[in-house]
């Protein structure tokens, strides 16, 4: 534990540029002191797992992550009990049941499992799933999916579950004991959630005709809706009949003089540039750019022994030598050994707005589930002057993250996976009163879906919104 816990840490020292953006060198320094300490008094395989995954989101990046080896994720898939056997949704600040079953009712809250209050298990859980800054919505999102198994990571193996719940719309606390299921029927229950028609397209291989589409719903508003930005770039056939598709709504909500515009983004987890600048030339007056700066820590791939490579060691050096060449050509400035992006790189191009774009109200929809390539361009939107934000904080941070470029290492004695993307970014936004430092976007109106929405398969959002425009 102690020989891992060094490489881990002078992986990220030397490799990863965002390391200090959200903390101080003392902060990191001090938590590294915890995590030595804690491995002092740590026995198990698990509990250095639960000591880097700490580690990992204490940085304040959604792009790191930290997996189990190969052998112990198997050894996972492969348990046939003792996981908590229900999916869980946060609605109104409450966890309640997503799934419909004879032991608790659908949307019951959670009040306490194994006799610890719910809103402690879950501080215990957020460390599984990473998120830009300082930002907590966009864990919600993990252990909205993931809850059985981060309670088993954390927890260990449990055979049933004391559960004190309420029933909808009740003050009275009722308990019962549910007997525990396995990994794989969790996730089947997952599958089978009650909310799935609500947020099957976060979660969805979704089809081409399925990414994003455009509605008109009155003579004076429509609905463009963009579920990701995963559409291949500027070389691939969907990204040309996506750029297609734009120009085309675009010119049909200039011809028929469409004056409100809602943006539905709530689902958008990112993709691939530069479908997300592409779009934003239609929604823009100003000239902008993808970033105002980008850098990375290192001129050379640094502790190449530890990088996870899936080739054969004589092949390694030729691919990181040509790696290395071209992270030079892209990062040619060295500025106190941080390497940045010049004004001749593709990020700092200049964009002008697009012919037919957008000049209307602009009602931006946004969801914790809001991130990288999708949190930026819903950052640049927000941005603009005539932009009302309704919704949830987003994932992703409002003024910048840490992106593109995904590097994943592996601690030899662990076989611990640890990843995160070395270029460190400054979006092209302004600066606003109300956007902190380290927070995703913050709605103008702060808009959840209710029990009762939820318990009806509303769009409370979307709602809002439209009686928003009638007003």
């Amino acid at each position: 534990m102690q020989k891992d816990l060094k490489i881990f840490k002078d992986i990220r020292i030397k490799a990863n540029s965002g390391l200090y953006k959200y903390r101080t060198k003392s902060e990191i320094d001090s938590i590294y002191n915890w995590a030595e300490k804690e491995i002092s008094k740590s026995s198990t395989y698990r509990d250095f797992y639960n000591i880097i995954c700490t580690l990992t989101d204490y940085e304040g990046s959604l792009h790191n992550d930290t997996e189990l080896s190969k052998n112990n994720l198997k050894i996972l898939k492969t348990e046939l009990s003792r996981y908590f056997p229900f999916p869980l949704k946060k609605i109104d600040n409450k966890w309640i049941i997503n799934f419909v079953n004879n032991a608790i009712s659908l949307g019951s809250e959670i009040i306490s499992i194994n006799n610890e209050k719910i809103e402690h298990v879950e501080k215990n859980l957020f460390k599984y799933y990473t998120t830009d800054g300082y930002n907590t919505t966009g864990k919600n999102i993990g252990l909205s999916t993931d809850f059985s198994k981060f309670y088993r990571l954390n927890y260990g193996l449990k055979n049933n579950f004391i559960v004190e719940y309420k029933l909808p719309f009740s003050n009275q606390i009722l308990k019962n004991t549910i007997e525990s299921i396995g990994y794989a029927d969790y996730y089947k229950n997952f599958r089978n959630r009650f909310s799935k028609p609500y947020d099957q397209f976060y979660y969805a291989n979704l089809k081409e005709n399925e990414k994003y589409s455009f509605k008109i719903i009155d003579a004076s508003t429509a609905i463009l809706t963009i579920h990701t930005f995963s559409m291949g770039d500027e070389k691939s056939e969907e990204h040309k009949i996506y750029n297609e598709f734009l120009n085309n709504t675009f010119a049909e909500i200039k011809n028929k003089t469409i004056t409100n515009l809602i943006l539905d983004v709530r689902n958008n987890g990112g993709g691939t540039d530069p479908n997300d600048i592409l779009t934003y030339s239609y929604l823009t007056s100003r000239n902008f750019q993808e970033n105002k700066q980008a850098w990375i820590s290192f001129k050379k791939i640094p502790l190449l022994k530890y990088y996870n490579l899936n080739a054969p060691k004589f092949i390694r050096p030729l691919f990181v030598g040509k790696y290395n060449k071209e992270l030079q050509v892209i990062f040619p400035e060295n500025r106190n050994d941080a390497f940045y992006e010049n004004e001749k790189s593709n990020d700092h191009k200049i964009w002008t707005p697009n012919s037919n774009a957008f000049q209307g109200k602009i009602y931006l929809l946004i969801s914790p589930a809001v991130a990288s390539a999708g949190s930026l361009f819903a950052s640049m939107v927000a941005g603009n002057s005539n932009c009302i934000v309704i919704g949830e904080e987003s994932m992703g941070g409002y003024y910048g993250h840490n992106g593109h470029t995904p590097f994943e290492y592996k601690l030899p004695y662990s076989k611990i996976i640890t990843s995160f993307s070395i270029v460190n970014l400054e979006q092209d936004v302004p600066k606003k009163d109300k956007q902190k430092y380290g927070r995703g976007i913050i709605p103008d109106y702060q808009i959840s879906q209710t029990l009762d929405d939820f318990l009806n398969q509303r769009d409370t959002q979307l709602n809002f919104t439209i009686d928003l425009i009638k007003k």
